[in-house]
């Protein structure tokens, strides 16, 4: 097992992971969320045909997560990050090639395993360590929170590039026009990405991790799932993960919305996903800093709330190209509540008392339900919103997103419930 030591750490570190964190996923994910018109356009698919790349991705990384978590017990974060980060560039020059549908759908198998085997279970134990006993609230909350910083600085730098090749107006340019200027933005996002790898070779060293008794136990020792699964917060946060991430991911109907219901053109549409993505570090920071004073269930509370509550404004159809203002206000409160319980569902393992040595395999456990939207929502969301009403698609869509709210409300209550019933507090501070 790992003797893993946990004194304080530097700034610098918590910096790579962030950059890290959010640098793997751009390229599957945060480009067609931006772009999503455009990815669509550019590869002559349909929401539908783009959520079953991302159930290819969903099915590999649910086998991912269960040799992945172990795998992060037993090696250092920095040379399983830095490998992901790196494959994870290769295929963003493929994806440049535009691939058919078939072969997209094998880059997103791939990069299932880049992002997910390799990386995952290590960045969340690297983040951990970082946070310490009294700072996982503060830890995750910089994570995340940063982690929409970069997300929104990608943006904004694919935004750029993109009206940088687009020299006309972009409803005077044609598809050949608008491929070539998005292909360029993901050579740019995967010369990043592989930077990125490099510097977390380099320098993210200071991580204390001491492999102890390897040979005693190989890479994939499972027997700690069958003690982690006896813990009932455990399987809590399975659910809690579960609806929170479907949350995530429906906020690719975002651009989606301001594109079909507000009247938004591509470049403005793409817009308003990248000014969201800039009020994420905001709220990272706030929510993990008011959990590490409180508890981090509590604010998985009211996160649930403020995600079900505004998913309900859009499922009635209440706003429209006519009402901006609660458009602005309805789709802020919808991100606060979806990337607080972002921020959170992992920074609950403290609250939980899990051993920081079981970190990977507790992550692996809990991500094997909880991260299986990437299995179901994108064909899920793809189908609802592919109505040939575009608008009745999208209600329905938010409506659903409330179903799932709800239960990640409950489940988030039960688990602060059961919290107080154990007396499990947080330590007070020196």
């Amino acid at each position: 097992m790992l003797e893993i030591k946990t004194h304080k750490q530097p700034s610098y570190v918590i910096i790579l992971l962030i950059l890290a964190a959010e640098a793997v996923f751009i390229l599957p994910f945060v480009l067609q969320r931006i772009f999503r018109p455009t990815f669509l356009e550019a590869f002559a698919i349909n929401n539908e045909e783009i959520g079953y790349c991302f159930s290819v991705y969903g099915i590999v990384a649910l086998f991912s997560y269960l040799f992945g978590g172990p795998l992060a017990d037993k090696f250092h974060p920095k040379n399983l990050m830095a490998a992901a980060l790196l494959l994870t560039a290769i295929g963003g020059l493929y994806l440049a090639t535009y691939p058919t549908l078939e072969n997209l759908r094998i880059l997103y198998g791939y990069w299932g395993f880049t992002t997910i085997f390799l990386f995952w279970a290590a960045m969340i134990k690297a983040t951990r360590i970082w946070g310490g006993i009294n700072k996982q609230g503060i830890a995750f909350g910089f994570l995340d929170g940063g982690r929409g910083l970069v997300a929104a600085a990608f943006g904004s730098v694919g935004v750029l590039i993109f009206s940088f090749f687009i020299d006309v107006d972009i409803s005077e340019t044609n598809l050949t026009d608008r491929r070539y200027a998005f292909k360029q933005v993901i050579i740019a996002c995967s010369i990043i990405v592989a930077a990125i790898g490099l510097l977390v070779f380099l320098f993210l060293k200071p991580l204390d991790v001491n492999n102890t008794d390897e040979e005693s136990q190989g890479v994939f020792d499972f027997t700690n799932f069958k003690i982690l699964w006896k813990i009932p917060m455990i399987r809590l946060l399975m659910l809690i993960i579960l609806c929170a991430y479907t949350g995530y991911k429906a906020s690719d109907l975002f651009t989606l919305y301001a594109t079909d219901v507000m009247k938004y053109d591509a470049i403005k549409s793409a817009g308003v996903g990248t000014s969201l993505l800039y009020i994420r570090p905001i709220i990272g920071v706030i929510i993990g800093f008011m959990a590490d004073r409180t508890r981090p269930s509590l604010w998985l509370v009211i996160g649930f709330l403020l995600t079900t509550l505004s998913s309900i404004i859009f499922a009635l159809g209440a706003i429209d190209d006519s009402t901006t203002l609660l458009f602005v206000i309805n789709i802020l409160l919808m991100a606060i509540g979806v990337y607080s319980c972002r921020v959170l569902y992992f920074a609950t393992l403290e609250e939980a008392k899990i051993p920081i040595a079981l970190t990977g395999s507790a992550v692996g456990l809990v991500s094997i339900i909880g991260y299986t939207p990437d299995i179901f929502s994108g064909p899920m969301f793809g189908v609802l919103v592919d109505n040939p009403d575009k608008i009745a698609g999208l209600q329905n869509a938010f409506l659903v997103l409330a179903v799932f709210s709800f239960v990640g409300l409950y489940a988030s209550y039960r688990f602060f419930k059961i919290s107080n019933s154990h007396n499990i507090q947080k330590p007070s501070n020196p």
